[in-house]
């Protein structure tokens, strides 16, 4: 074996001994250290080109960032969407506006820790030690991408997640994921981890809280799915809670329709993962660990909550229109656009209306309203209590799924709004019968016409202010032509028809009457009496309403609100100012600084003396007039002033009243405008007025400091108490003090009345019936009376031309009985009356009238020539007689008489007959 060994030794050696041999051993490993260096040498300059390549690419994905200040990042990531708050009047919650997504943000402090932890064991295990990202979880996320692995295990931190939330997109690319790096590296320098944690907390989505609607932020979460604080949170319900931003709909346990879902085990299995990584990453003990999982968190779920939008919809919806239209303006302003310019320009109005709608749905405001939940709730009550509607009616309409016509009830409907006076705070209002059968807001957002309630506001409180009449005014009720596209028209007439002719303006106020209405205004109208409603916040009127008379009854272009009448009201109420009505008394943001308060700004309307004038003219609407029936149906006393209107062919009903504290308006009718007259013991006015009354008093019962204020209207200085002549309106005369036809008024002394009434005079006439006509200078004695006779110029100049029949303008009561119209003339025909035929039924004479138009009485006279009575035309034609003989005669106005009548004899066993020939022309209407 040594031989055989020293010979492989000496082989061996003399291969590296070998010149030749040596020789090609140096070529090769000269070769392979050549090689060696030179793929050291490619895969260095290779890694450093790649490396190079990469940072270049980087560069190019994120070269048009823009590099963000702390400040512009802190705006970022905190802006996150958070759901606007409305309030009732007094700080009372009301509730979150409507919403794609509920929001609600918390400070980290106010947290479960439990919480906190299992967000941080389950979403970034590593977040207070990376600095924004973890390398590794970003190649394994791109190793992934690239070869489209099945398994996609994400590589973002919470700060890349808020980041991608927050200020990126959730757009699919590398352009994105690079920016996202970047930024967020730069969060981390300028934010502690506790910043960026409680963004993240306010920021992500948790699905469906207990009422279906869609929930983001963990305080949210908390009270939609656990009904408790985020503070509250215990262990299993932090970790079922940190579970869902992975898959917020899938593993939610609520329907949309706010059922608990049948199959819970995808969010309890994923509850489990997150307690088994907080396990394993130390945050809780093996024993709270196994309590946990053992815990049933299905019995912690908690009920859907009273939805705003269902209890108070009218109230809500209006809020959250009101606060656009607020924001809308202040949007515009800030951008140098002027009220005028947006009221002028749809397409630049319409623009900052649907900012201001993002930017009120995702700007977390709260919203002050100035409604009274007490009275709010109370009139509800009373309105779905009231059962003096009227009758729903067939309604044709189009089907908006089929297009065909289908018939359908339609309910008379109600729109009522109160309003303090001196604020202009809308306090309560009742938008309708049933939201979910209408959705329109009644109070404010339906425009009806206005009726009579139009008649202090357009006619009586401008004429008062211009001096054109005083609540003594003599205006007449009397057919007339005052249609200026008619004139051969009688227009207007009163409802329900018929004349009262004179009627002072405060009795006309209270008796709602057309005729004199419409006079007074044809009087006013070219001193632009409109102007006095744009002045009192009408806001739809027509370039036709500054025209047409038939404004004075309401009966407007476009119509108003209820909210427009009843706030006009108002201006009486505050002395003649004119103070708008408001529901949004501020609005603050998240910080709670305040972006807008109502300003409470007076308009001067009227002067206080006008003012007052015709608030006292419409109390007598509740003493005497269209309402007098309503103060029994009150609970309470207070000094009301107001007006009853009927809209065209009764499609409207309102009543509108204020007194010192209050001022309070009620509107029915049919959506689709049809009559309100129906059988029934109440007619559509009462049926109005008592629900007018009905819903004043459940505010009564809430606050009756406030509905019935113990003081009266004051009476300002101005105002004095003067006689007057019920006839003319002028100073009284001897004449008008005789007839006992003097009234008292007040008046503004600034148009006093200094002319002495002309309008009567002493004449004589002869009654036929209840009419009086005037004599002629041939008309027996017998027959005439002496009484007050109107002066013909002084009717044409009130009623602005001749009557066919003037003595409709004597009003029907007994102290005007005595009163003529002059032009009332019985025409004489110039033939000698008939004779009558004379008949007995004991001792008792009568006859048969002459049908002869000028015929004013009868004689009886007794046989010899005696005349024994004379019997106006017009009464019983009869007479008592004694034993003897009698005829009866005709007389007209001229004084001639008749032929003698057939003679009848009273006394003995029975009346004697004597027959007597009537002359051949004549004409008699036995009885």
């Amino acid at each position: 074996m040594d031989n055989k060994k020293q010979r492989i030794f000496k082989q061996a050696k003399s291969v590296f001994t070998n010149k030749k041999t040596a020789k090609r051993a140096r070529i090769a490993y000269g070769v392979a250290w050549n090689l060696f260096l030179l793929f050291l040498t490619i895969g260095v300059a290779g890694g450093v080109f790649a490396a190079g390549a990469g940072a270049g690419y980087f560069a190019s994905l994120v070269k048009d960032e823009p590099v963000r200040s702390y400040e512009t990042m802190k705006k970022d990531i905190y802006n996150y969407t958070e759901t606007s708050d409305v309030y009732f009047a007094n700080d009372v919650f009301l509730g979150k506006l409507r919403s794609d997504l509920d929001r609600e943000k918390v400070k980290l402090a106010d947290v479960s820790k439990h919480l906190t932890n299992a967000v941080i064991a389950t979403e970034d295990e590593y977040f207070y030690e990376h600095n924004g990202v973890v390398p590794k979880a970003i190649m394994r996320a791109v190793l992934q991408e690239v070869t489209n692995s099945p398994i996609q295990s994400g590589g973002s931190t919470l700060t890349q997640q808020l980041i991608k939330n927050q200020i990126l997109t959730n757009e699919v690319s590398f352009e994105r994921k690079a920016k996202e790096i970047l930024l967020a590296l730069r969060l981390e320098r300028f934010f502690e981890k506790e910043e960026i944690l409680e963004a993240y907390l306010n920021m992500a989505t948790f699905g469906r809280n207990a009422s279906g609607r869609n929930i983001a932020g963990v305080q949210s979460a908390a009270k939609g799915i656990f009904g408790v604080d985020a503070s509250k949170l215990n262990l299993a319900q932090s970790a079922f809670i940190a579970g869902l931003p992975q898959s917020p709909f899938g593993y939610t346990p609520f329907t949309r329709d706010k059922q608990v879902k049948e199959n819970l085990q995808p969010g309890l299995d994923r509850m489990k993962v997150v307690l088994k990584r907080m396990y394993n990453g130390g945050y809780i003990t093996e024993k709270e660990y196994k309590e946990a999982l053992a815990y049933d968190i299905t019995k912690d779920f908690t009920k859907p909550s009273a939805d705003p939008l269902e209890k108070y919809p009218y109230v809500m919806v209006e809020a959250e229109q009101r606060a656009v239209e607020i924001l809308t303006k202040i949007l515009a302003e800030k951008d140098g656009v002027t009220e005028k310019e947006l009221k002028e320009n749809d397409e630049t109005y319409h623009k900052y209306f649907i900012l201001a709608g993002r930017e009120l749905k995702q700007s977390g405001y709260s919203i002050h309203t100035t409604i009274d939940k007490t009275l709010y709730d109370a009139m509800e009550q009373a309105k779905n209590k009231y059962p003096y509607f009227g009758p729903d009616k067939p309604q044709v309409k189009l089907d908006p799924e089929t297009k065909k016509e289908v018939t359908v009830m339609e309910p008379v409907e109600v729109g009522a709004i109160l309003i303090e006076n001196k604020t202009g705070k809308i306090l309560s209002f009742v938008g309708g019968r049933d939201f979910k059968k209408q959705e329109l807001n009644h109070a404010s957002r339906a425009v009806r016409g206005n009726g009579s309630t139009m008649k202090p506001l357009l006619v009586f409180g401008p004429a008062f202010e211009l001096g054109a009449a005083a609540p003594g005014t003599i205006l007449p009720d009397v057919p007339l032509h005052l249609d200026p596209s008619s004139p051969g028209k009688v227009w207007p007439k009163n409802y329900g028809g018929g004349y009262s002719g004179l009627a002072t303006a405060r009795y006309t106020v209270a008796k709602s009457y057309n005729v004199p209405t419409v006079k007074l205004y044809s009087q006013i109208q070219s001193k632009n009496p409109v102007q006095y409603l744009e002045k009192m916040g009408f806001t739809s009127l027509h370039k036709f309403d500054y025209t047409n008379r038939a404004a004075a009854l309401g009966a407007i272009q476009n119509g108003v609100t209820v909210e427009e009448n009843t706030n006009a009201f108002t201006t009486f109420a505050n002395s003649g100012k004119f103070i708008d009505a408001y529901m949004i008394d501020k609005i603050t943001d998240k910080e709670g600084n305040v972006i807008y308060q109502h300003k409470v700004k007076p308009t001067d309307v009227f002067s206080p003396q006008t003012a007052y004038l015709t608030l006292d003219v419409m109390r007598d609407v509740f003493k005497y007039g269209t309402a007098a029936g309503v103060k029994s149906r009150l609970k309470f006393n207070a000094d009301w002033a107001g007006k009853t209107g009927t809209g065209v062919e009764y499609h409207d009903s309102w009543l509108v009243a204020s007194n010192p504290n209050i001022t309070f308006g009620v509107w029915t009718g049919y959506d689709t405008p049809k009559s309100l007259q129906a059988r029934g013991s109440l007619s559509y006015s009462q049926r109005t007025n008592f629900l007018w009354a009905s819903l004043l008093n459940a505010a009564y019962d809430k606050n009756p400091s406030l509905v019935a204020p113990k003081g009266s209207f004051k009476m300002p200085g101005g105002l004095v108490r003067r006689s007057f002549c019920a006839v003319s309106g002028s100073l009284p005369s001897e004449a008008c003090a005789r007839a006992g036809l003097v009234e008292t008024d007040l008046f503004n002394v600034k148009y006093l009345p200094k002319k002495v009434d002309n309008s009567l005079g002493t004449g004589k006439f002869v009654k036929i019936g209840d009419k009086n006509y005037l004599a002629l200078p041939s008309t027996p004695s017998d027959f005439v009376e002496t009484g007050l006779v109107l002066n013909p110029d002084f009717i044409k100049a009130l009623t602005g031309s001749n009557l066919r029949d003037n003595s409709a303008i004597v009003p029907k009561l007994k102290r005007w009985s005595n009163l003529l119209v002059p032009d009332a003339k019985l025409p004489e025909n110039g033939k000698t009356p008939a004779s009558v035929t004379l008949k007995a039924s004991g001792s008792t004479l009568a006859w048969g009238a002459v049908k002869e138009s000028d015929i004013i009485g009868y004689r009886v006279y007794k046989e010899g020539g005696s005349k024994v009575a004379s019997i106006r035309a017009g009464t019983g034609l009869s007479y008592p007689a004694k034993n003897g003989t009698y005829y009866v005669t005709a007389v007209d106005i001229a004084g001639k008489e008749s032929a003698p009548s057939n003679k009848i004899t009273i006394g003995g066993s029975a009346p004697k007959k004597e027959e007597s020939k009537p002359d051949s022309d004549s004409e008699s209407d036995d009885e």
